[in-house]
């Protein structure tokens, strides 16, 4: 018996530890997300599982291609996931479903033909602190072309990581 209660208090003070490293990972740094609706698809699949880097943002700027996790601006209680366009600066029009950043063609590789959106915006600057972003499934996405470009405050971190489904497990592009 007093053999016993050692091993339980080493037992009891690993998993302590375990959970306060794993809280921390987890409120500080990467938060595992599940992915609800088809706007970032292929990229990102309906009930897809990924992390989230909450902290990358706190040591390097958000890019364009960047696939962002935001407060939705219209309602901050919810979260969307889209993909980053154009930054705070850029000019940003679309034209028969082309993207022209700066007046240069994007070329987007992670858009599917089948998934372009046919509609045109109107030429835009992006505000100073804010971000144009799109969904991968254009027809299918509620974006900056309906809620305007996101500010960087509503930013709370970057998908970096898929772990599932198994078969699409790995870094995000």
């Amino acid at each position: 018996m007093s053999r016993a209660f050692p091993v339980l208090s080493v037992w009891l003070r690993d998993l302590i530890i375990s959970l306060a490293i794993s809280a921390f990972i987890i409120i500080f740094l990467y938060q595992p997300v599940k992915v609800e609706g088809t706007s970032m698809m292929p990229s990102l699949d309906d009930q897809e599982r990924i992390f989230v880097n909450k902290f990358v943002y706190r040591i390097e700027p958000i890019e364009r291609g960047d696939i962002i996790v935001f407060h939705y601006p219209r309602d901050p209680s919810k979260s969307f996931i889209k993909r980053v366009i154009a930054l705070a600066g850029d000019r940003v029009r679309i034209e028969a479903g082309q993207v022209f950043v700066n007046d240069q063609a994007l070329d987007e590789e992670y858009v599917p033909h089948a998934f372009v959106d046919e509609r045109s915006y109107p030429e835009i600057v992006v505000p100073a602190d804010s971000y144009f972003v799109l969904g991968d499934h254009r027809t299918m996405s509620n974006d900056s072309r309906d809620f305007g470009p996101v500010a960087a405050s509503y930013i709370y971190g970057k998908a970096v990581f898929g772990y599932w489904p198994v078969d699409k497990m790995g870094r995000l592009r």
